[in-house]
């Protein structure tokens, strides 16, 4: 349990990543909420006494997340102000937020209840970089099954346009276009033809229901409008014309799926991004055995590939790997990536290989 100290220094903590990450206005707003906050509502209190380790359960994320969506209803033009940039010195800051915590503290307060979900349409460029690897080896169709969907944004893959370092994939009138800052070679530019999209997630976020949307949306930084704008267009996608996304556990899922008949022709591929850490290591455990057995019976006809775009914690960056059978090869180390996918970094074979235990989940002590 933090202390309330721990607790106010973890705004500040949150704050240093902001600024880190281009966003001055959420990371002014983490500022002055370490200050703002008191014992006078629900939610101050709830923050001030966190049972939690404040920074790992991103309790700042959590309320900002709120704010943002009251700032975005337009029902509050005190925050709104403070969202468009138009406050500016702490003490004004202080102020604005103290009231806002205020006038609705059991709307923010609800935000302290669960994590935030953190969608990211821009990071299916690194999955679809890793896709052009196993494409360029094993042909062009694929059924995809993605673990960790949250709301289905990656689920939407084949229905994005890409433009990777000049590499155009996907459907030329696409209403998503994601185009990242290309590092280094292009990746391999061959054809893909995606059969079909499946996705699973423990607690999936079904954002046909609008107060559902409009919660996912208040999780992107104000500061982000490229993003914020990506991820507006994905949920109209989803809303349009759905994705399938199952409710259940990723290593029951993936083991139902693998054993499932599959297309002559077709290569079957898992694929996640920034969710394997949150698994416990059993159901890690698990995955890597379905897939070690699926892959010895991958044939030229059925093939099987993985593709991950996950961090590593001890190098401190995030990695696209890719394994594909049949064959021996061990998993590839083929790009880096910003977490968000804002820019995607191809890197030169050799590719460094090693086992799939890549970095320390919460689930694991030191």
């Amino acid at each position: 349990m933090g202390t309330e100290v721990e607790n106010r220094e973890s705004f500040h903590i949150q704050a240093g990543y902001c600024s880190a990450m281009a966003a001055p206005i959420t990371a002014r707003v983490a500022t002055a909420l370490a200050d703002a906050l008191d014992r006078s509502t629900q939610t101050g209190r709830r923050v001030l006494d966190w049972p939690g380790e404040p920074v790992a359960d991103a309790i700042v994320l959590r309320l900002i997340g709120g704010l943002h969506a009251l700032h975005r209803s337009g029902d509050d033009p005190e925050v709104s102000r403070v969202f468009s940039g138009a406050i500016h010195t702490q003490a004004s800051l202080e102020n604005s937020l103290n009231g806002a915590l205020r006038r609705h503290d059991r709307f923010l307060s609800s935000w302290l209840d669960g994590p935030p979900q953190t969608n990211e349409a821009g990071r299916s460029a690194g999955l679809m970089t890793g896709l052009l690897h196993l494409a360029e080896s094993f042909g062009p169709a694929f059924e995809l099954l993605e673990i960790g969907s949250s709301a289905g944004l990656n689920l939407l893959i084949d229905r994005y346009a890409f433009d990777l370092g000049g590499v155009r994939k996907g459907p030329g009138d696409a209403p998503v276009t994601i185009a990242p800052e290309w590092r280094g070679p292009p990746p391999p530019d061959a054809p893909i033809d995606i059969r079909s999209v499946r996705g699973v997630d423990i607690a999936p976020i079904d954002v046909t229901d609008p107060s559902e949307a409009e919660r996912l949306t208040g999780y992107v930084w104000v500061d982000a409008a490229e993003r914020l704008a990506r991820i507006e267009r994905g949920i109209a996608m989803i809303q349009q014309h759905g994705v399938q996304l199952d409710r259940g556990d990723a290593a029951d899922w993936i083991v139902d799926r693998l054993a499932e008949p599959q297309e002559a022709g077709t290569t079957r591929v898992l694929m996640h991004s920034v969710m394997w850490q949150y698994l416990p290591p059993a159901g890690r455990e698990r995955i890597r055995a379905a897939m070690s057995g699926a892959g010895a019976r991958a044939t030229d006809e059925r093939r099987l590939g993985w593709v991950m775009m996950e961090p590593n914690r001890d190098l401190h960056r995030h990695e696209v790997r890719v394994r594909g059978w049949p064959g021996e090869r061990a998993m590839e180390l083929v790009a880096l990536t910003h977490a968000h996918g804002a820019w995607v970094e191809r890197l030169e074979p050799p590719y460094e290989t090693r086992d799939y235990v890549m970095w320390r989940g919460p689930y694991e002590k030191e």
